[in-house]
């Protein structure tokens, strides 16, 4: 991969960084004005639910920033875009759909098919 490749990944997993950060903040902030105050059950189960979904999703947002940190080292590393497993290189087109690719496509389906294997037994 050469630096013009590794410089748009570098932007492109520092913006969706960004775009996280920007989006747990806001959360925080509705948070912080208070308890749900709906005056119907119903209502305040829904605004619980919905909450309980927010936070859900931030909380693989957060596991999601450790990825994006990792995939930022390994482009300083040198590592990025190689296979972890094989040492091959991970297609852009794979890269561009999930810039944390640490696994070409086969390895990942190999991999997924093991773990499928393993848990049915």
């Amino acid at each position: 991969m050469n630096e013009r490749q590794l410089a748009y990944f570098r932007a492109k997993l520092l913006r969706w960084k960004a775009d996280i950060s920007a989006e747990a903040k806001a959360t925080l902030e509705t948070l912080k004005e208070g308890p749900i105050q709906e005056p119907d059950q119903t209502d305040r189960a829904s605004s619980e639910t919905d909450w309980a979904l927010e936070l859900r999703t931030r909380d693989r947002q957060r596991k999601l920033i450790s990825k994006i940190d990792s995939a930022l080292r390994r482009i300083d590393a040198g590592d990025y875009g190689y296979c972890e497993i094989t040492g091959e290189p991970i297609s852009l087109q794979r890269l561009e759909a999930r810039p944390i690719a640490t696994m070409t496509l086969e390895a990942q389906e190999r991999h997924e098919r093991e773990e499928r294997v393993s848990r049915d037994d």
